[in-house]
């Protein structure tokens, strides 16, 4: 395998955008920290909605929570009817890199654990997202990160031969995935350590 990899393959949440329900959900929880903390652990759970990000429908979605939460009907229909303001913003620091990368001519595309329903508030609100030369959404495929059919699903259709690409991401269990799929994983943490990994292996 090459040893420097001249394709960076970027996840967006949590390593470019900073995604999280909570940027909702205290405004609908006020001052109740811990009623917040136990809605999101226990009614629309990180599980859950990683079924939406495969392809789930959220009307679906809705109907099975509701159907055993009557009495959080409303707090769970904001999930999806607010879910724009999950959006915290940009991580400005890895849109720096992601900048610098695109400035030396850098191959750069994204795969990402996104419902299809949502996406494009991502796409409204993110002019970045119009560097990558491809976004593959797990949505849109019925494949999440880290099914191994995601990566070969990618790699065939970007056209990425194995060792020839970095892929970041802040999830393990998902860059090992991408090791195994032939990629040069990096576990994204901050921006100025994904700088100096990216250094090391001569993209930047």
């Amino acid at each position: 395998m090459p040893s420097s990899p001249t394709i960076a393959v970027f996840d967006l949440g949590g390593v470019l955008i900073d995604w999280n329900p909570r940027h909702l959900y205290r405004k609908l929880f006020p001052e109740d920290e811990a009623g917040m903390e136990h809605f999101l652990a226990h009614i629309c759970t990180q599980p859950w909605n990683e079924r939406q990000d495969g392809g789930r429908p959220y009307h679906e979605a809705e109907a099975e929570l509701i159907a055993l939460h009557p009495e959080k009907a409303d707090l769970i229909r904001a999930y999806h009817a607010r879910w724009d303001e999950m959006l915290g913003g940009a991580i400005q620091g890895t849109v720096d890199i992601l900048a610098d990368l695109r400035g030396r001519g850098t191959p750069l595309f994204a795969l990402t654990n996104w419902s299809a329903e949502t996406f494009h508030h991502a796409e409204r609100r993110f002019e970045f997202l119009t560097w990558f030369k491809d976004i593959l959404v797990s949505g849109r495929e019925g494949l999440i990160k880290p099914d191994p059919r995601i990566f070969r699903l990618m790699t065939d259709r970007f056209g990425i031969a194995p060792g020839t690409a970095a892929y970041i991401d802040d999830v393990p269990r998902n860059v090992a995935a991408g090791e195994a799929a032939g990629l040069k994983g990096l576990l994204f943490t901050d921006p100025p350590r994904l700088r100096r990994d990216l250094e090391t292996l001569g993209l930047l």
